[in-house]
């Protein structure tokens, strides 16, 4: 066994029995390669990465290969998601030598870790070819791998700077704190218009998604989509965000019977999966499908949501607290088998009633997949079924939910996927907020109450488990826990950013100022340690990591938001609650850096466009006082209100938008705008009218 036997991510686990003398990533580790004068060689992926497992069994695992290796470079493995600050840095030079990333990601290095070569995937013999080269090369020519080393080290560290920040006139340190109500928005609604009619020959209206294979889910992308269309009440933009989330919801990245999402799709229909399950994936798409519901009202995002949160409680909640980081693609060695059938399995499940479910499903003895193979997936709607049937549609979803029991005890005998246990601040953090949001989007007496005080319990306990498993005695966080061992890496900016918000949902789910003082007193943390008072943004990494060539930051949202863009809702949710100017402001100058960005590609600056959004008429403050506002609440709960921040007490509080409002034993509301309210409202009907 190599030295990743004393770790405790499950991806470097997995290396810990290969004949790669490998390292983890540590201070010691990058002493020794100095004082031995070798290359690095960094293999940087993830415990669910399909292709990871590919290249592990064809050269991380051959002798020969391992040789060859351990002879001309000092080796470190890095799970990605423990360190996505080294994965950033590496993976920056690989977009700067080839234009393109991926996992597994190899990057060479010289000892003291700057790049000079990086790329993914190599097959056996190409990978020894790479290897002899390199080593050739460091003992014949060394000057040419430091040449180009230096080359792109000073790549990365340029990238490292904001482009926004230093094209942004006057952007030179931070601005003097002064509010204005006469500064207008960073971008005016004409401009959000204009830059919906360049995105739209994009938007794939069939199918949904963009128009491309493969088909990542983006949640942050159809977030500010639902957004705009709230305040612009664009029509098309609705069908778009319809189109992808009742594609997905009836395709193969959906799990029929146990909920939850895969990762992405390999085709453009949402048929094909790469079948790893991802713990933020699927916090993301809770999240987007329960306000979706809120917004449309339609019975399948509410079904998303209860299913998904079912997986979740089910395969990924730790028994001590927390949420575990993924589930595997692969099983027995096949990526993609826990979930698929042959028609001959669910006839012997179901009998008579298989032909049923294989209609509704798609499947057949040809197989819709390949070698007779199916994944489960739906064309038609549930109603059209059950009128073919004879069926009224609660009838038939009725059956087809016995059916889909059944079919799930049947496959909970196989063979699992492997497990990804550690846990992830940031992650859980986002399956936190997405517990919050669903007990607020379901909670109709009707319908699921109960359901939703459920889930309102879940985040809440998971949100403690968090404060007490992660926050330190200094005030800043950790990153990661596994099976009871301290962690041992600092926090990075989304680790801050989505507990932050977490915690500002669960104020404005139950309206415990605890939580907003916890929120506030990380948000100090981050501008202590993390910010860049020259450029006004905040760095990923904590001012006292060691180790990496440069200090990044992360501006670009992706499949996850960027921490910085998260940071300013934050700001400006917090600043608006605690009424502190400085947050505010710091929000807005970050947005006004961004906007640029903003109309070049939405895409990847979507959760930059919602704050942008939000700032073109500023949040609605609206404020509950008195022994009924909970109730209150709940009606404003069940809304979709991307605009609206809430404060709500029973009592007398010293939160600025709650002193001196209450009446005693009555309940009053007030909806207000930069700290400045409107008459007390006496009826949350009168409430809800004036919001609309």
């Amino acid at each position: 066994m190599n030295l990743l036997r004393f770790e405790t991510s499950p991806y470097l686990l997995q290396h810990a029995h290969n004949p790669v003398e490998w390292h983890a990533w540590n201070d010691e580790t990058l002493a020794k390669a100095i004082a031995s004068n070798k290359m690095l060689l960094i293999s940087i992926g993830y415990s669910a990465c399909h292709w990871c497992h590919v290249m592990e069994r064809e050269s991380f695992e051959d002798r020969h290969v391992a040789s060859l290796m351990n002879e001309h470079f000092l080796c470190i493995k890095v799970d990605r998601e423990e360190r996505p600050d080294v994965d950033q840095l590496y993976m920056q030079a690989a977009h700067l030598i080839s234009g393109r990333g991926g996992w597994p990601l190899n990057a060479f290095a010289l000892p003291d870790g700057s790049p000079f070569y990086a790329a993914t995937y190599f097959p056996k013999s190409n990978w020894i070819d790479l290897l002899t080269q390199l080593a050739m090369l460091w003992q014949q020519e060394p000057a040419t791998i430091r040449n180009a080393a230096d080359q792109i080290t000073t790549g990365i560290r340029a990238g490292s700077q904001s482009p926004a920040a230093a094209g942004h006139s006057g952007s030179a340190g931070l601005r003097v704190p002064v509010e204005s109500s006469a500064t207008g928005p960073p971008l005016s609604l004409q401009q959000f218009d204009e830059l919906y009619t360049h995105y739209r020959h994009r938007i794939d209206f069939r199918y949904g998604g963009e128009k491309r294979a493969p088909k990542f889910p983006m949640p942050s992308m159809w977030e500010y989509l639902l957004h705009f269309h709230h305040n612009t009440k664009h029509e098309e933009a609705l069908t778009a965000i319809n189109s992808t989330l009742i594609n997905m919801a009836r395709g193969g990245i959906y799990d029929h019977l146990g909920g939850g999402f895969a990762r992405y799709s390999t085709d453009e229909r949402w048929h094909v999966p790469h079948f790893e399950k991802m713990l933020y994936d699927n916090a993301q798409l809770v999240t987007l499908y329960a306000h979706a519901f809120q917004c449309t009202g339609y019975a399948l995002y509410r079904d998303v949501v209860h299913e998904t949160l079912g997986f979740v409680e089910r395969e990924l909640m730790a028994e001590g607290g927390g949420f575990y980081a993924a589930l595997d693609a692969d099983s027995e060695g096949e990526e993609g088998r826990f979930y698929v059938w042959k028609e001959q399995e669910i006839d012997a499940v179901l009998g008579p009633d298989a032909a049923v479910f294989k209609e509704v499903y798609q499947v057949s003895t040809e197989g819709n997949w390949e070698h007779g193979i199916n994944i489960l997936l739906r064309k038609n709607t549930i109603k059209l079924h059950a009128g073919n049937h004879g069926f009224s549609q609660p009838d038939f979803e009725l059956h087809l939910r016995g059916l889909r029991r059944r079919l799930l005890e049947h496959r909970s005998t196989r063979v699992r996927p492997g497990l990804d246990d550690k846990i992830l601040c940031s992650w859980n953090a986002l399956m936190v907020r997405a517990f919050l949001v669903a007990s607020k989007a379901v909670c109709n007496e009707n319908l699921s109450y109960a359901q939703a005080m459920h889930y309102r319990t879940i985040g809440l306990q998971q949100l403690d488990f968090l404060l007490t498993t992660f926050v330190q005695n200094d005030g800043g966080l950790k990153r990661n826990f596994k099976s009871g061992r301290q962690a041992t890496i600092d926090g990075m900016l989304d680790d801050y950013a989505f507990l932050i918000s977490a915690l500002t949902e669960a104020y404005q789910t139950v309206f415990d100022e605890r939580y907003l003082n916890v929120a506030q007193q990380l948000t100090e943390y981050c501008m202590t340690h993390f910010l860049d008072q020259t450029e006004g943004f905040f760095f990923y990494t904590h001012q006292r990591t060691t180790g990496l060539v440069a200090r990044m930051k992360e501006l670009n949202d992706n499949v996850i938001p960027s921490s910085n863009s998260e940071m300013a809702h934050n700001l400006l949710t917090l600043g608006t609650l605690l009424d502190i100017p400085r947050y505010r402001i710091l929000a807005r100058t970050m947005v006004e850096k961004m906007a640029a960005e903003i109309e070049k590609n939405i895409y990847y600056h979507s959760n930059w466009g919602r704050l942008a959004l939000l700032l073109v008429e500023g949040p609605v403050e609206v404020a509950l006082a008195g022994p009924e506002y909970a109730e209150w609440a709940q009606q404003l709960h069940r809304r979709y209100l991307p605009q609206v921040i809430l404060t709500a007490s029973a009592a007398e509080s010293q939160l600025p938008l709650l002193k001196h409002k209450h009446f005693g034993s009555k309940t009053r509301g007030f909806i207000c705008k930069k700290q400045l309210c409107g008459e007390p409202l006496n009826s949350v009907a009168k409430l809800l009218e004036q919001l609309d």
